[in-house]
């Protein structure tokens, strides 16, 4: 099953981004709202590469729906994960749903249940009903190990918690 991106988050979380934004993200961010991919794609890239949430997320989001780029999925997974691990909610969520969905990874209801609620757990309040919605989908065994999963996360075991995924 399928759960395409939310087009308003999406927005939101463009418009948003980070506290500090640079003027090339935000002409990224202009630059994506008139749907010129390629020229957001040039402008967040290279704020990515130096560590930033907000624009490994948009990178991600490119790679997924390859806008600008040739579509990618381990791409945008990558990227996804990479701001996800900086507590940026949104990849948070977006990685949620790429395991419910098994989109670019194998379908993990575990890690998509452990994804779910770290955003919930930040200020993704979209998240709760996404964490309950595939909770319903769930073994006992599975809503098990994810809860384990987000002790791992919230002890600090990344690397844990993401089981054998390359980060």
């Amino acid at each position: 099953m399928k759960y395409p991106f939310s087009i308003p988050l999406l927005w939101f979380a463009l418009l948003t981004g980070t506290p500090a934004l640079s003027a090339d993200y935000q002409t990224g961010v202009e630059a994506s709202l008139r749907r010129d991919f390629a020229r957001a794609f040039q402008e967040w890239e290279p704020l990515a590469q130096q560590g930033d949430a907000s624009s490994q997320f948009q990178l991600g989001w490119l790679y997924m729906e390859g806008h600008g780029v040739q579509q990618d999925l381990e791409q945008g997974v990558k990227w996804y994960m990479r701001s996800a691990e900086q507590g940026y909610a949104f990849a948070q969520t977006a990685l949620g749903r790429l395991y419910e969905g098994g989109r670019g990874v194998q379908q993990n209801y575990p890690m998509a249940y452990m994804w779910y609620s770290v955003a919930a757990s930040s200020w993704d309040k979209d998240a709760h009903k996404d964490r309950d919605r595939v909770a319903q989908l769930m073994t006992s065994a599975q809503r098990t190990e994810g809860q384990q999963l987000i002790q791992k996360w919230n002890a600090g075991d990344r690397a844990q918690s993401l089981g054998v995924m390359d980060q």
